[in-house]
């Protein structure tokens, strides 16, 4: 087993024992989010034939040669065509048809004049202007080719690609499944939120910072319970998580007389690849995996620790699992607004809060940066990477941030 990894070195480690998760199929409506796992190919053309993109008028744009606003050209009106429906027949020179959005072209026309520019009486339109050929016409196929591939693997299915799986007729899809976590606390002054927290005992929040950031990442989690501070207590715990994909227990993992974690996944069977990564907070990470089970975590116990530790390690997996192409967290430039000192040797994940100012960010920390102080993490818009290697970052200096929450890229007032 590795010790004391960078954060670079750990994370290449657990993406190389990461692998694709199976597929399964389900209803297309039911995909929203979830990772395509097969391509999609057109069986027809979109649109099937060429229509109307306007309520007007369909003509052969030649009848309308110096069409003008003082001169308008006048048309014959030899029937309706609307949506759904079809011509009944050929349309002759000098004739129009009225047609609505989204209804087929007649056989003959070539163009559609918006209704807005023409003037109606009786069976003859009279038309302003005149129009290129084409204008207002959707052509067949002009979105998609039959045979075509539409959607690639490895997408995620978004709201306009229900619509377009529905345009194609896929009522259902084979997309990647949503991993599966066991969550496992540790601790004999843990208790649940209802419990007593008399005499030193703490609420056993974890599990539930965890279960949100593993649905974050788009995987299912199911809770272990808190697993007392005995090796067969959390043997028995962890024996009922084998048949998961993923494994995150929090706390125990460290040297401690009382972190028996890191032994009982070896009796278990558990490969440990490394432990400890050069990283604040977070240090005493544990990270392996059973060949015929899943990967393992063994996070902190410390709430900040814990979470920074899925987001920098467990988080990437789960999407790498589930085939997404992008598995980090986007990053942007900031300025310091305050000045920042450390000792070398360690990566330090700064919480900060983001402000704008013009087209440019500022990172303030966001108050205690103690590894137990959680509501850091609540107001935590981002993390600021300061590298393990500097001892300070000046007032004003420029860093890099993890975006945690990606409302902070957006903006208040709308630019158009």
């Amino acid at each position: 087993m590795r010790e004391s990894l960078s954060v670079a070195e750990a994370r290449e480690a657990v993406l190389g024992e990461t692998a694709l998760i199976g597929a399964e199929t389900l209803a297309a409506a039911d995909a929203l989010g979830r990772v395509l796992a097969e391509a999609v190919d057109s069986p027809r053309a979109i649109p099937p034939a060429d229509n109307s993109a306007m309520d007007g008028y369909a003509l052969r744009a030649a009848d309308l040669s110096g069409a003008s606003e003082g001169e308008p050209a006048a048309l014959r009106v030899a029937y309706e065509v609307a949506a759904g429906g079809g011509a009944p027949r050929l349309l002759a020179a000098g004739e129009a048809a009225r047609i609505f959005t989204g209804a087929p072209l007649p056989p003959g026309a070539d163009t559609v004049v918006r209704q807005e520019d023409t003037d109606r009486d009786g069976d003859t339109v009279r038309v302003r202007l005149q129009p290129p050929v084409g204008e207002h016409v959707r052509r067949a196929g002009e979105d998609v080719q039959a045979g075509e591939t539409v959607l690639e693997p490895g997408e995620v299915l978004g709201a306009a690609h229900l619509g377009m799986l529905a345009s194609l007729g896929r009522s259902v899809v084979a997309a990647r499944r949503r991993p599966r976590v066991a969550v496992l606390s540790g601790g004999d002054e843990l208790v649940e939120p209802d419990g007593d927290v008399s005499d030193g005992r703490i609420v056993a929040s974890n599990s539930y910072s965890l279960a949100a950031q593993c649905a974050e990442a788009g995987a299912d989690s199911f809770y272990l319970g808190i697993a007392r501070d005995d090796p067969a207590d959390i043997e028995r715990r962890l024996r009922s998580a084998l048949g998961a994909d993923v494994l995150v227990s929090s706390a125990g993992v460290s040297v401690g007389d009382r972190d028996h974690v890191r032994s009982v996944l070896e009796k278990l069977g558990c490969r440990l690849i490394f432990w400890g990564v050069l990283m604040k907070p977070g240090f005493p990470l544990v990270f392996g995996r059973f060949e015929e089970g899943p990967l393992v975590f063994g996070l902190p116990g410390n709430p900040v620790s814990a979470m920074v530790t899925f987001e920098q390690f467990v988080r990437p997996a789960l999407l790498r699992m589930q085939g997404r192409r992008r598995i980090f967290r986007p990053t942007v430039r900031a300025r310091s607004a305050e000045r920042l000192t450390k000792r070398p040797g360690r990566l330090h994940f700064v919480r900060v809060s983001l402000e704008r100012n013009g087209d440019a960010f500022v990172a303030r920390p966001t108050g205690n940066q103690s590894s137990g102080v959680l509501r850091s993490m609540t107001l935590a818009e981002g993390l600021l990477l300061f590298p393990a290697a500097a001892e300070e970052i000046p007032e004003g200096a420029d860093a890099l941030v993890q975006i945690l929450d990606p409302d902070v890229l957006a903006r208040e007032a709308s630019e158009i």
